[in-house]
């Protein structure tokens, strides 16, 4: 029987307005220590969000999803310092509680026989 690997996860969220505490979830980050896996992946709803406040700054607000997955990627090129941690310290770094508009929940851990699709089936069960 093949051994199930352990694995943490949040779920990104964003709070347009910090101050309401209204969020829509928009992406998850997953992050396996045995194997050293981490991936962020986002999808957003324009429409969604746009009925919590449709002032929000769409474009501003991709941006920064974007540097966000780059950090959990380790994308050297990434205008922050922070996609150069190892993989552990990126997670914690981008899982850790902040009152801004980009969020995550608090870490659940799960299990899988392997990291193959579980950022997918993540984002297929929590987000979308």
């Amino acid at each position: 029987m093949q051994e199930l690997l352990v694995y943490e996860y949040a779920v990104i969220r964003v709070v347009p307005r910090v101050e309401r505490e209204e969020f829509v979830n928009v992406g998850v980050i997953v992050f396996c220590k045995k194997t050293k896996f981490l991936e962020a992946m986002v999808s957003l709803n324009r429409e969604k969000l746009c009925c919590l406040h449709p002032e929000t700054d769409i474009d501003c607000l991709e941006d920064n999803l974007r540097a966000f997955c780059a950090i959990a990627a380790g994308d050297k090129d990434a205008a922050s310092g922070i996609a150069r941690l190892d993989v552990a310290s990126r997670f914690r770094w981008l899982a850790a509680t902040r009152s801004t508009v980009i969020q995550c929940s608090k870490v659940h851990p799960g299990m899988a026989a392997t990291m193959e699709g579980v950022v997918q089936l993540l984002l297929e069960k929590l987000v979308r």
